[in-house]
């Protein structure tokens, strides 16, 4: 039986994977992607409204820095809400959390939608904040819903939508942002009000279906919940072997409390999975992927594309990362993680290196501008067939119930620093390497490859508990089987 086959019968766990989505990680490609169109008509809604409150119009240095903060205030919203979704997820649970991060978005739609009528473009920084806030907790928490309500033959995959919906929101919002639907001077608050749109829909089908089963057995303690949600998720009643995990996996962590962040620092018995989700985390960003989004509008321009077309052929970009999350969600259960993750960071580097030396000649050589614009799809691809979803599921995969959510707050807080820091510090990267401002992200890249060449192991169809026994014998090599049933000051006096 294929997997196709084996979806088609957990019709609840497709729909489950929908629920989540759709007012989840969808909100965090849906929001980057819309605020591009309206640029020009909010730094002008700024101007004139400054000139309406003072009598005089902001200095063109004053509207960039305004449009600037409005731009970098969504990671910073990121980064809270990523803090934010550790305690959400350990109190509320995976699937009350994802449906109460609605109401920051709700919130936001309400600001931005009616900051043109208040003339207050200090709404729209306000919204931009809370919409950050949004995805920072969806990133997190809808990965580890979907990763502990999944089979294990299926996880991989179904974790993966994380990413495919991440993508179908950049797509979306392209097309929203278009003159032709939401992206006119007329309507710009309506395009920023849309995301409203998706959290409604969440509000109104997600609790319908179920809690995470591992999180009522192992966290609550809720066996009879348990069964319910894996019955309803499963389509059938057979769940002896998986529950018989699931009880195992309750049994090791019997006495155990949720670890805070600063915890899984000091716990020797952690420390490779700590290592593996902070290199990965932080290439996510720092590999230049959003960066080329940035140079697709110069480079389809020198290409000859005429500048009212480039909006359409920009979309196609937003597609490339759509298809090949897809291909990754289709592929990752049977090509495993570690050769996704690989394949991609070396393709990239492989691509970044063209990119630089295509852009170098382009003044020189006439097709190098379509060497340049074949280089954006190809880098866009390779990111989306292994980092941009494989990353969000090992969290999942190499931590253990008690640890998880302080991992995704670590992951999470990583990922929205560091996309703030690239977006900061990007600008002055191109004006002091020119051509070759890619070299920094040539050297992640490479680095993230050799990482996990070396030291990163395969969790494609293996329990959590037998994942939990491989890393074990790479954090303590040296000590006796004995050492990681111990608690973490036992552990710590033995490594002394």
């Amino acid at each position: 039986m294929n997997k196709l086959q084996r979806l088609l019968q957990s019709k609840n766990l497709i729909l489950t994977v929908c629920a989540a989505g759709i007012g989840g990680t969808f909100q965090y490609g849906y929001n980057i992607s819309i605020i591009n169109a309206p640029t020009l008509y909010i730094q002008t809604f700024m101007n004139k409204t400054w000139l309406e409150r003072t009598g005089a119009p902001l200095e063109s240095g004053m509207v960039l820095m305004l449009w600037s903060f409005t731009v970098s205030v969504y990671p910073l919203g990121g980064l809270a809400g990523a803090v934010a979704a550790g305690p959400m997820a350990i109190v509320l649970g995976r699937k009350m959390s994802l449906l109460v991060n609605n109401i920051f978005v709700i919130v936001a739609a309400v600001l931005s939608g009616f900051s043109q009528m208040a003339k207050s473009f200090e709404m729209i920084m306000l919204s931009r904040f809370l919409t950050g806030v949004n995805a920072g907790v969806s990133m997190n928490v809808q990965p580890m819903y979907l990763a502990e309500s999944a089979p294990k033959k299926l996880r991989g995959a179904v974790a993966l939508t994380s990413a495919s919906f991440t993508a179908l929101g950049l797509v979306l919002g392209q097309v929203v942002g278009l003159r032709e639907l939401l992206g006119g001077e007329e309507s710009w608050p309506l395009l920023l009000a849309s995301n409203a749109v998706p959290a409604l829909i969440q509000l109104m089908i997600l609790p319908w279906f179920p809690e995470s089963p591992r999180y009522l057995l192992i966290d609550r303690g809720d066996r009879e919940s348990c069964i319910s949600a894996l019955k309803k998720l499963r389509g059938s009643s057979d769940l002896g072997e998986e529950l018989e995990e699931m009880l195992s996996e309750q049994a090791a962590a019997k006495g155990q409390r949720a670890k805070k962040p600063w915890e899984l620092f000091r716990n020797p018995a952690v420390r490779w999975q700590l290592i593996s989700i902070i290199v990965l985390s932080s290439a996510m960003q720092l590999c230049g992927n959003d960066s080329m989004y940035f140079y697709a509008a110069y480079v389809f321009q020198e290409a000859g594309i005429p500048q009212d077309k480039i909006p359409y052929v920009v979309i196609g970009t937003g597609s490339c990362e759509l298809i090949t999350s897809v291909t990754c969600n289709m592929i990752i259960d049977y090509a495993g993680r570690r050769p996704l993750l690989l394949g991609g960071y070396i393709l990239m580097a492989g691509w970044a290196t063209v990119f630089m030396v295509a852009l170098s000649q382009q003044a020189q050589i006439s097709w190098m501008p379509y060497l340049s614009m074949a280089c954006i799809f190809a880098y866009i691809l390779s990111f989306g067939i292994g980092p941009a979803g494989v990353t969000g599921v090992l969290p999942t995969e190499i931590f253990d119930q008690m640890s998880r959510p302080a991992a995704y707050m670590i992951c999470g807080s990583l990922l929205w620093f560091n996309l703030f820091l690239v977006g900061t510090a990007f600008p002055f990267i191109v004006k002091n390497l020119a051509h070759f401002c890619y070299v920094p992200f040539l050297v992640v890249c490479i680095c993230t490859a050799l990482y996990i060449g070396f030291f990163l192991p395969e969790t494609k169809g293996k329990s959590f508990l037998e994942i939990s026994e491989e890393f074990r014998k790479r954090n303590f090599r040296a000590q006796s089987h004995e050492a990681f049933y111990k608690g973490p000051e036992e552990i710590r006096s033995t490594t002394l």
